[in-house]
């Protein structure tokens, strides 16, 4: 079973906060997403091989845990797993934390699918890309 690897660092921006001085649910939601494209890439869907291929990745299903609040100046690093790999479909998990104090600030759950971008149906997987996904699957006891 494979490691979480990183899929995204940053420091949250003021403007990233809302009026309450947290940062706001959009900016989790773009930041998992920076992290699903890092894993992605490293299952070999490059946007250059969907471009060609004319293929794509899209979330079907997303689910925030919000644990701990995040404020301005807070640095944080996603690490991403792959939890499952279907026939066309993949589930994600990424975990951000708050790198001074080591709190999980929050948890994304994505169900993501494999389509043809012209036809706008589901595929198959390709074999590479299932047999790269399915050695970055991480032990359910590393998720916790």
């Amino acid at each position: 079973m494979a490691e979480r690897p990183i899929t995204y660092r940053g420091v949250v921006k003021a403007e990233h906060c809302d009026h309450m001085g947290h940062m706001n649910v959009m900016w989790y939601v773009g930041k998992f997403d920076e992290a699903s494209w890092q894993l992605f890439a490293a299952m070999g869907l490059t946007r250059s091989r969907m471009q060609e291929e004319k293929r794509g990745v899209a979330g079907l299903e997303q689910h925030i845990e919000y644990k701990r609040e995040l404020r301005a100046g807070d640095v944080i690093t996603v690490r991403s797993a792959v939890d499952e790999v279907k026939d066309k479909v993949v589930r994600l998990t990424h975990v951000m934390t708050n790198d001074e104090t080591g709190e999980i600030a929050a948890v994304m759950h994505l169900v993501a699918v494999y389509f043809d971008t012209e036809a706008r149906k589901s595929l198959l997987l390709p074999p590479d890309i299932r047999e790269r996904a399915t050695r970055m699957i991480v032990a359910a006891a590393e998720r916790k």
